[in-house]
């Protein structure tokens, strides 16, 4: 009897240790949902009755929403946002709640499949340190396979504890995941900074974003601040022309390097110049009607995206690619921000969101020399394309207006291109007769109630 009780302890300290270690080793579950590429898995063990699971964001650990029973709990890893076809089709249908629906139910399917796998783990770790130790004790072969099955059994039943009757409710919690807002909750927005100065109540339109909007690289305005000088704004950006042909003020707060962190939501640093939070500044816009954006490109950090594709012998490697889907999942959590606050604008303007044009074309023989060809640019487009995608699908998402430029047949290698070509002063960017292809789309776009 004391025999029987000494192997029974043995084993189920060996079960309990064994689960301890498979949570720890066990390969996270991937299942994809949504637009959004997740890793299920399980936390370390928690010696309390419930608790938060754990959701990792890109290298931060962040307590989730819901709370869960048992000590083993749900570990989610987001390792890519992007937009398949599927996606987009349902997006386009309207088909919302399927959609959502998705999310949830691939998330419960992969903590189930976690689970099995763990189970399966666990067991061989029980199986390995009993089959030598049977082995070298030399026992008998029913024995031995008492021993085998009793530990499986063990480990087994320590599973279904955990996973199955203690973390029952898991599975059902994890359905209800619909959003990333779902699992880390709403934060409050922290509020911008407000800026310093008296209404400006003539402004009609505003514009916020990056180098494209300030239009970089063309004429210089006739009597520009140091800021603007900083900034690189020009007389031919697309808020000028626009407002030009309405009869508008337009106020262009756009600054070249801005970013939804760096710019438009907090300070940025450009040369000796700080330029105050674009939108801070955009509050004292109190009659605009119309806000423009222009985000996301130095976010993701394109040139540098660009440069590296041309001096490299291929463009879509593991290394770029991953560091590209981390630039663009982080763009738009700060993008999700600043939408949210955009909606929060007391005047409820109509916003109007530029995605990014096309500055390639079919023809790309005239970039030879620079590094870059057909194959490269085919890579460098398809990550143009998620980025716009993300502008598009959160434009929309939000009640905004989604714009895209029309620059066919003007791309770099053509006769008359609407963009600035590798030996002009911002390569990549607009020209002058762009900025105008930009503004027309704009034009186009405005509501009729807000013109």
């Amino acid at each position: 009897m004391a025999v029987a009780a000494s192997y029974v302890l043995g084993l189920s300290v060996l079960a309990l240790a064994a689960v301890w270690l498979a949570v720890r080793i066990t390969p996270l579950q991937t299942v994809s949902a949504a637009g959004q590429t997740v890793r299920v898995g399980a936390t370390p063990l928690e010696w309390s009755w419930s608790g938060p699971g754990q959701l990792d964001l890109f290298g931060q650990s962040i307590p989730t929403q819901p709370r869960f029973d048992g000590p083993i709990r749900p570990r989610l890893e987001l390792t890519q946002i992007d937009e398949d076809a599927e996606v987009a089709r349902l997006l386009r249908s309207g088909d919302h709640d399927r959609l959502t629906l998705e999310v949830g139910r691939k998330l419960a399917s992969g903590w189930v499949r976690y689970g099995a796998w763990e189970t399966a783990v666990a067991a061989g770790l029980v199986l390995l340190p009993l089959a030598a130790w049977t082995g070298l004790r030399r026992m008998s072969r029913r024995r031995t396979v008492f021993l085998l099955v009793g530990g499986i059994a063990l480990v087994t039943a320590v599973n279904a504890v955990g996973f199955y009757l203690l973390a029952s409710d898991t599975p059902h919690e994890l359905r209800n995941v619909r959003s990333l807002q779902d699992l880390v909750g709403d934060s409050p927005l922290s509020p911008v900074p407000r800026a310093e100065g008296p209404p400006l109540t003539d402004v009609r339109a505003v514009a916020l974003g990056d180098s494209t909007a300030a239009g970089t690289g063309n004429r210089p305005l006739p009597d520009p601040s140091p800021l603007d000088r900083a900034c690189r704004r020009s007389a031919d950006s697309y808020p000028r022309l626009l407002a030009r042909a309405n009869d508008w003020r337009a106020l262009n707060l756009a600054c070249s390097g801005a970013t939804v962190r760096d710019g438009i939501l907090g300070v940025q640093i450009v040369g000796s110049q700080v330029a105050p939070p674009q939108l801070a500044q955009a509050q004292l816009a109190t009659q605009a009607s119309v806000v423009l954006v222009s985000v996301g490109a130095n976010d993701v950090r394109w040139s540098d995206l660009v440069k590296l594709c041309a001096a490299s012998p291929s463009c879509d490697d593991r290394a770029s690619t991953a560091f590209f889907q981390n630039r663009l999942a982080r763009f738009a959590l700060d993008y999700r921000r600043l939408l949210r606050h955009l909606a929060d604008l007391p005047q409820h303007p109509a916003v109007l969101i530029n995605e990014y044009y096309d500055p390639f074309g079919p023809n790309v023989d005239c970039l030879r020399d620079e590094g870059l060809t057909r194959q490269k640019v085919q890579v460098l487009r398809s990550r143009l394309t998620a980025l716009n995608a993300v502008l598009r699908q959160g434009a929309e998402t939000s009640g905004f207006t989604p714009v895209k430029p029309d620059f066919g047949g003007h791309a770099l290698c053509s006769d008359q291109p609407y963009v600035q070509g590798p030996a002009d002063r911002a390569p990549l960017h607009p020209t002058a007769a762009g900025a105008l292809a930009i503004a027309l789309a704009d034009q186009r776009a405005i509501p009729s109630g807000a013109r």
